[in-house]
């Protein structure tokens, strides 16, 4: 008996109740509601009811809640989660009963004395009945749920801010087998000493103040609803959970992918780059939207990490088609799935290719006829480069010539080219590349403008810095070192560098696209530069280690073609603005094209002869910003 009970209660805390259970036992309620009110006139009234008139009463009344509770929809209201604004489709359903039974007795007995005040007295013991059940239900279900919880390992968590945002976690968390909230942090003094969705306030000021509230009520987690919170925050309230061995969580965004999936509101410890983004960039959503609707998008570099989040969002742009171009074959498996799962009405086209090969471009241009085409395509690894400067030529030089010259062949609207930060007064391989391959796209668009060039392709380059959690970066890298227990390996104590994230990122260069920057180069606010030394300690402090004491920090010296400090991109002195605060034109020196075509051919030929000596000479006479750092190629620049 008692397990039986024990499963009646698992099942009633954890699943809801069938919407004709919920329909029956309305139905049932109305029908009492009509038998109370008949026996409540008979008792103080004493009037002459007919045995007709009882038995019509009754049937009528069941045959209206019958057919109102049907037509209202009430049953299919979830009873743990009833609101008060609920209440008007109970009594919507009341209403229509009484309108009912009311016609129906007229046509039968007529009008009679006391009609009226049985059908408004059945009105109100109806919805009352239906009221006073559901709160009764609700209250059984909390402490139910409530003694169910108990029995498990639940983590009691604080949750930070008075927002709806936060009372709306609070709620949902209600009903969670994992956290039990005890209450709100505030640092508003107006807060103290009040409740808040049935849970107290904390006003804590400073740590000791903490430490009470942590003590007494047994706090093992610290939940942000939003992440300008936790950013604004870290240094505050992060440092002291981290430091008192309190995970740090956070609710994260709706559009939040975990191995691929949509997460939705699902709670999770916080990341570093929750703590080093920026509050949200506001972007024409309407225009981006208008500017790639119905159109056939293509990405090269789809199964990147820049060129797969862009499919993502351009997936809910409203395209005809998308055209996805990568040589990497797993993951372009793994976005061929993750697509078809989370955009099963989208039309695209998955094409294993290199953008070095320009018969298999033009296989996919001639094929799908894309009208905007986002070259993301690169290599992009600083010291790999560095030791492959031929290969680098030919993917990102050679690659976005091939790319840029399809585009004009094919007739396609704007190419938008994926650039770097490291392409600004270059110090490495991988940066001259991307420096080369922003010449050859600029002046073939500039060319297009002044005639010199059949053709109607725009051109838009977009330059922007180190991206949180892309592939190969130092985030996922400081990570895989802090599970392995250390040490976490910094190039240099004071080497700084600008983040920002993915979909900050592609939001911007889809801004870039709808932006009227055609032959431009734009630079994206990147916002403060980050000290890495400071990063890997943050890291470390979030997975619950003491710096320099549970895991080692170590110097290993800057790689080569590294630079100490990266650019700043988009200050006043060396760019233009547009009419996006966080986009900027970057003022570069202008190539002839005939000269930039003969480059890049050039560059291709001793690229495909490993002339390696040649070749790194021949960068450095197109582009004389760039000095070698660091690195064997400084030879060539004496």
């Amino acid at each position: 008996m008692k397990n039986v009970f024990r499963k009646w209660l698992v099942r009633y805390t954890s699943e809801y109740l069938s919407t004709t259970v919920i329909y029956l036992m309305d139905v049932f309620l109305s029908v009492v509601a009509s038998g109370i009110v008949i026996l409540f006139s008979i008792v103080l009234f004493d009037p002459d009811f007919q045995r007709n008139f009882l038995l019509a009463w009754t049937l009528l009344s069941l045959v209206a809640s019958l057919l109102m509770f049907y037509v209202t929809r009430s049953y299919r209201i979830i009873i743990r989660h009833s609101t008060f604004r609920d209440l008007g489709k109970y009594a919507l359903a009341c209403a229509g009963k009484e309108v009912v039974m009311g016609a129906a007795l007229v046509l039968i007995f007529g009008v009679f004395p006391n009609l009226l005040m049985l059908l408004v007295l059945d009105f109100f013991v109806g919805l009352f009945l239906l009221f006073i059940v559901r709160v009764i239900m609700i209250a059984v279900y909390d402490q139910m749920k409530k003694s169910s919880i108990r029995r498990r390992n639940c983590s009691n968590v604080l949750i930070y801010g008075t927002t709806d945002k936060s009372v709306a976690i609070a709620t949902r968390l209600s009903n969670s087998p994992h956290y039990r909230v005890m209450g709100f942090l505030s640092d508003a003094e107006g807060m103290k000493h009040i409740m808040l969705a049935d849970f107290p306030v904390f006003h804590c000021c400073d740590d000791k103040a903490l430490d009470t509230v942590v003590r007494d009520y047994n706090i093992s987690g610290l939940l942000f609803a939003k992440e300008d919170d936790a950013r604004e925050c870290q240094d505050t309230l992060v440092r002291y959970a981290t430091s008192n061995k309190i995970k740090v969580l956070i609710s994260p965004t709706i559009d939040e992918m975990v191995g691929g999936r949509l997460v939705r509101n699902r709670v999770r410890e916080i990341k570093i780059e929750d703590l080093l983004g920026r509050q949200e960039i506001k972007i024409s959503m309407s225009e981006i939207i208008e500017n790639f609707r119905g159109k056939t998008v293509m990405v090269t570099g789809a199964a990147g990490s820049i060129g797969s989040e862009l499919c993502r969002q351009l997936a809910g742009f409203g395209i005809e088609r998308l055209v996805l171009y990568d040589n990497g074959e797993t993951p372009m498996h793994n976005l061929r799935l993750e697509l078809e799962e989370r955009f099963p009405e989208l039309k695209f086209v998955p094409i294993i290719g290199d953008v070095r090969m320009p018969a298999r471009l033009d296989f996919a241009f001639r094929s799908w006829k894309p009208q905007i085409v986002f070259h993301a395509a690169a290599y992009k690894h600083v010291p790999l480069m560095e030791e492959n400067p031929c290969e680098a030529v030919l993917a990102n030089v050679a690659g976005s010539r091939n790319v840029a010259d399809k585009c004009i062949e094919y007739g396609v609207d704007k190419m938008v080219m994926i650039s770097t930060d490291k392409a600004v007064n270059p110090t490495n391989i991988m940066g001259c590349t991307k420096r080369l391959a922003e010449i050859y796209v600029q002046s073939l668009g500039l060319a297009i403008d002044r005639g010199r060039v059949k053709g109607k392709t725009k051109f838009v380059t977009t330059r922007f810095g180190n991206v949180l959690g892309s592939n190969g970066s130092v985030i996922p890298r400081f990570r895989e070192q802090i599970e392995n227990g250390g040490p976490v390996t910094v190039t240099d104590k004071n080497i700084t560098r600008f983040f920002m994230t993915i979909p900050e990122a592609c939001r911007l260069v889809m801004e870039a696209a709808t932006l009227p920057v055609e032959n431009r180069i734009c630079v994206f606010d990147m916002g403060e530069s980050v000290k890495i030394d400071h990063l890997a300690r943050r890291m470390i402090e979030l997975a619950g280690f003491v710096p320099d004491k549970d895991i080692k920090i170590e110097y290993t010296g800057l790689r080569p073609g590294e630079k100490l400090y990266e650019e700043v991109l988009s200050n006043a002195e060396n760019t233009l603005p547009t009419s996006h605060d966080r986009i900027r034109i970057a003022q570069v020196r202008e190539y002839d094209y005939d000269e930039a075509r003969e480059y890049a051919a050039r560059l291709e030929e001793l690229s495909l002869k490993v002339d390696i000596p040649s070749t790194v000479r021949l960068m450095k006479e197109i582009v004389p910003e760039f000095k070698s750092r660091n690195s064997e190629f400084e030879k060539y620049d004496r």
